[in-house]
């Protein structure tokens, strides 16, 4: 008569057994996630500072923003200015006078959006390493899902130390850092959604729209990042039957693709005049093939110094194709092999593809190639321009190359694999200390920007908007405030001019 009550017990001795076994963190996890609390560490503990133009038109943007503007009339403008200026190093730089008199940022003002929280809270400098720590998350739970768990773990450590991901995740007036992580956060999300079985439909459908919405949101950042949304949709549209995912899903993917796209070009015709534009002037910004031989010749050295692990990922893209080239014929390992190298060569298709195709644009790019001095074969006006200055274009494909080494990694075995990441550990510190000890970009008459420019001193370093001691600590500017003295509606003010770096 103790037989059902025993049975009862033992039955739920097994599922409080199962939950302990399911909810316990892995080593693997563990040891990713202590690789993102170093990399916060490294960021956190050295003093920021501005060494780019950009900085400046980024942190205007994100006070105005914060104040509920995105255009600013002239007098808001002068007094955002002032007191900016008032706070520390340059004023507004980068900003555009529009023909209705208003003015905006040149950049995309999509970043503020993403920053102004932070902001607020007198928290921005969390801003890069909040949405890193989302693609830490994305690129753990793809790799797993692709490669098994310690890849998972590999793709973390690949993504978060090098130069280039320490010393933009540290500057948080830039977007650089953050849009890649979306990028990289939305391709692990669709990863994970693509090749992970026993998922219920609505669960699928829910995860792999947060994946294109991270992609959404870093192409509203910078608008070449439609490049990675581009592929995303190319790869979910020819795997998706592979791999069985609904059409009905997949066309709620591409609705909000579609709504998306709407709400930009709506938002350039409220903000530009024109649903195709922005705030740089024609021609300002140029692609141009006489470009690929002169940064071909200038960009491998600044790219291997700052993110040295894109050469695992070359190399896994060429292993990965010998393999899947081989694999076609019958061998002895049988069938399960031929399908894990098609698997595999599916994979790193579209992962080289959003990261080869978006490098290969910014290797046309014109402005790289005068900062480099490429133009005039190593005497040009940029020339020696440093590797800060010039990298930040090629960042957002660094979840991807980050995934491609994993699988390398994964490979070579787990001790071989921990002694190139201690060495990539090592380099990273020492190129982001490099790196972020850079001079400011601009001053003199052969510096490629219009006019001399005298920019923020790295020691003076702080919150934007922060006023000097002594100053009040009211905000910058408000609604309320009264434009200074002899500015008037009509006046046309003309800002320092900056860097056409985009």
């Amino acid at each position: 008569m103790f037989e059902p009550v025993t049975a009862t017990l033992s039955a739920e001795h097994d599922v409080l057994a199962l939950a302990k076994t399911r909810w316990r963190p892995s080593t693997a996890s563990l040891v990713a996630f202590g690789g993102f609390v170093l990399f916060m560490v490294l960021v956190l503990t050295k003093a920021t500072a501005m060494l780019e133009p950009d900085d400046y038109a980024y942190r205007a943007s994100i006070v105005a923003l914060s104040h509920g503007h995105i255009l600013l009339s002239n007098a808001q403008y002068e007094a955002l200015n002032r007191q900016l200026v008032a706070s520390g190093g340059q004023g507004i730089l980068q900003w555009h006078h529009l023909a209705s008199g208003k003015w905006i940022s040149e950049k995309n003002p999509g970043y503020p959006f993403f920053a102004v929280l932070f902001y607020v809270l007198g928290l921005l400098r969390v801003t890069p390493l909040f949405y890193g720590g989302l693609a830490c998350v994305g690129l753990f739970a793809g790799a797993k899902a692709w490669l098994g768990r310690w890849a998972g773990t590999y793709a973390v450590w690949l993504y978060c130390f090098s130069g280039a991901a320490l010393t933009f995740a540290w500057r948080d007036t830039m977007p650089s850092f953050s849009d890649a992580s979306l990028i990289a956060a939305g391709f692990g999300t669709l990863l994970w959604t693509m090749l992970t079985k026993d998922v219920s439909p609505q669960r699928r459908m829910v995860i792999g729209l947060l994946g294109f919405l991270a992609l959404e949101a870093a192409v509203f950042i910078r608008y070449t990042n439609v490049i990675e949304l581009a592929i995303a949709i190319a790869g979910v549209l020819a795997f998706s039957r592979t791999v069985q995912i609904r059409w009905r899903t997949v066309g709620i993917w591409l609705g909000s693709v579609v709504l998306f796209g709407l709400g930009v070009l709506a938002f350039d015709q409220w903000a530009y005049g024109n649903a195709t534009s922005t705030g740089y002037s024609p021609g300002e910004i140029t692609f141009s093939l006489s470009a690929l031989w002169p940064n071909l010749k200038a960009m491998p050295i600044q790219l291997t110094t700052s993110m040295p692990f894109w050469t695992l990922a070359a190399v896994a893209c060429v292993v990965i194709t010998v393999q899947f080239a081989r694999a076609r014929h019958r061998d002895a390992r049988g069938d399960e092999h031929r399908l894990v190298t098609r698997r595999d060569a599916m994979v790193a298709l579209v992962l080289a593809a959003g990261w080869l195709g978006l490098w290969l644009l910014y290797l046309t790019y014109t402005w790289t190639v005068h900062q480099t001095g490429g133009a005039r074969g190593g005497g040009g006006p940029g020339a020696g321009a440093m590797t800060v200055h010039v990298i930040r274009f090629y960042l957002p494909a660094l979840g991807l190359i980050a995934l491609l080494g994993a699988w390398l990694l994964v490979r070579l075995g787990r001790h071989l694999a921990w002694v190139l990441l201690a060495g990539l550990v090592v380099a990273a510190v020492l190129s982001f200390h490099s790196m972020a000890s850079s001079r400011s970009i601009g001053g003199g008459p052969n510096s490629g920007f219009p006019g001399a420019l005298s920019l923020h001193d790295p020691s003076v370093a702080g919150r934007i908007g922060q006023p000097p001691k002594g100053a009040s600590a009211k905000p910058p500017w408000g609604i309320g405030l009264k434009p200074p003295k002899g500015v008037g509606p009509g006046h046309r003010t003309v800002p320092t001019p900056g860097t056409s770096a985009r």
